[in-house]
């Protein structure tokens, strides 16, 4: 039996939409697989019962079929569905790694990337690697059509889980079809200023260069209390803070000093909207770990 860790991640970072992602240090998925002659899947953990069971509708099943890989797996969940903390990229990212080497198909991390973003098709209907990326390599990652280009960042975050959900196709219906070019300019300045703070593990900058004008007002528009949320954190001494991917996830990047309180303040904004939420203190970290039993 191998057993893989792979991280929750967070994408889109406000300014790099469908191209940026960072690892989180946590919460995380843990895969087991065992060789099988058919692919069976089980289910446990954070939101479950949500999460479909038959190979031909779960993320991981594509993977087994992509890698030619039937396994009895089991998911235990520690990134809830519908979260916008890449749920279902952590499990398809864990049995990309888990089932690469119990078949020693000899794939690299960075060639299982797009194996494993054809999980991700089964829920956004596209198969996306701003998530699976992060979660197969660690740190802060640039997926385009031409490859992943990764950064070994440590930046100090914060990411808040409302008790609400969001469809990632819904999240996905919002976004305009076209952009005013100031807006794009801005994004694209943002942007820059991102990719070098990730580089300097300088969170200032990355917080300053997470602004977007164009994607994430769209999507707030779903999130109850959104903006005290961001209020209150920005208040508390937060960089910059943004819906982490689909959302309703809020992430919040912040000096390692101001973490705690950066914590408190979005979770008291959520429950003076009567929302519950749950707030993880952590980092850009590691991608998937392997372990063998």
């Amino acid at each position: 039996m191998l057993t893989v860790r792979a991280p929750a991640t967070s994408a889109n970072l406000g300014s790099g939409f469908d191209v940026f992602g960072v690892a989180l240090g946590t919460p995380a998925d843990v895969v087991r697989v065992e060789r099988a002659p058919k692919t069976t899947i089980s289910v446990t953990g954070a939101g479950s019962e949500y999460i479909p069971e038959d190979p031909a509708q779960n993320t991981v099943g594509a993977v087994a079929d992509a890698l030619d890989a039937p396994a009895r797996i089991h998911i235990d969940k520690g990134v809830r569905p519908s979260s916008g903390l890449g749920s279902s990229a952590a499990s398809a990212a864990a049995a990309a790694v888990a089932l690469n080497d119990l078949y020693d198909r000899g794939y690299t991390r960075e060639e299982l990337v797009p194996i494993a973003a054809e999980g991700e098709a089964l829920v956004s209907g596209e198969a996306h690697a701003d998530n699976v990326a992060p979660s197969l390599l660690g740190g802060f990652t640039i997926a385009t059509d031409d490859g992943v280009t990764q950064v070994d960042a440590q930046i100090p975050v914060v990411a808040c889980l409302p008790e609400t959900a969001v469809s990632t196709r819904d999240a996905r219906d919002v976004i305009p079809d076209s952009a005013a070019l100031e807006d794009v300019v801005d994004t694209v300045g943002n942007a820059a200023t991102l990719t070098v703070g990730m580089t300097r593990n300088d969170p200032d900058l990355v917080g300053r260069g997470m602004e977007d004008a164009i994607v994430t007002p769209k999507r707030t528009s779903l999130i109850d209390g959104y903006e005290q949320v961001r209020t209150a954190a920005l208040d508390a001494g937060a960089t910059g803070v943004t819906v982490s991917g689909a959302g309703p996830g809020v992430l919040a990047v912040c000096h390692q000093h101001d973490q705690r309180a950066v914590a408190s303040a979005m979770l008291e904004a959520f429950e003076a909207v009567g929302i519950d939420s749950r707030a993880y203190q952590t980092r850009v970290g590691e991608g998937a770990r392997l372990y063998r039993e």
